[in-house]
């Protein structure tokens, strides 16, 4: 199977999993870069959309252990570069704070444990009491 192919099975798989669609490497990448790229500046629209936007680095971790090893291989240090960059740009809280919106995942979904430092918009008036 060409790593093509394997990217789309693995789509395909996590969306009978119940991800919205089939989504591909490039998109969740994209859309983890544009949270981080958020986070860093100030990430102002509510709570739930911050959860609903943490869910592309959800589907990466899920999809890691299913893809090939040249695939994995390709887009890991982006992916690594990105956690380095979101680490640096929230605070880790044991997910105290988003725990009070939202059920928090297990430990290895770490980006659940954290939340940002600059705090700003709806999001930042939702969390700045409970910290």
């Amino acid at each position: 199977m060409s790593p093509e192919d394997n990217e789309a099975a693995v789509g395909e798989r996590l969306h009978r999993r119940g991800w919205r669609k089939a989504f591909t490497v490039e998109e969740m990448v994209a859309g983890w870069a544009w949270l981080v790229g958020q986070v860093e500046r100030g990430y102002e629209d509510d709570v739930e959309e911050y959860v609903n936007e943490l869910s592309c680095r959800n589907w990466l971790h899920e999809a890691w252990l299913l893809l090939d090893d040249r695939t994995v291989l390709l887009w890991t240090g982006r992916i690594e570069e990105l956690d380095r960059r979101f680490r640096a740009a929230t605070a880790d809280d044991d997910g105290v704070a988003l725990d009070r919106f939202h059920r928090i995942p297990p430990p290895e979904l770490w980006w659940w444990r954290r939340h940002p430092r600059v705090l700003v918009g709806d999001l930042g008036r939702a969390l700045r009491p409970l910290l």
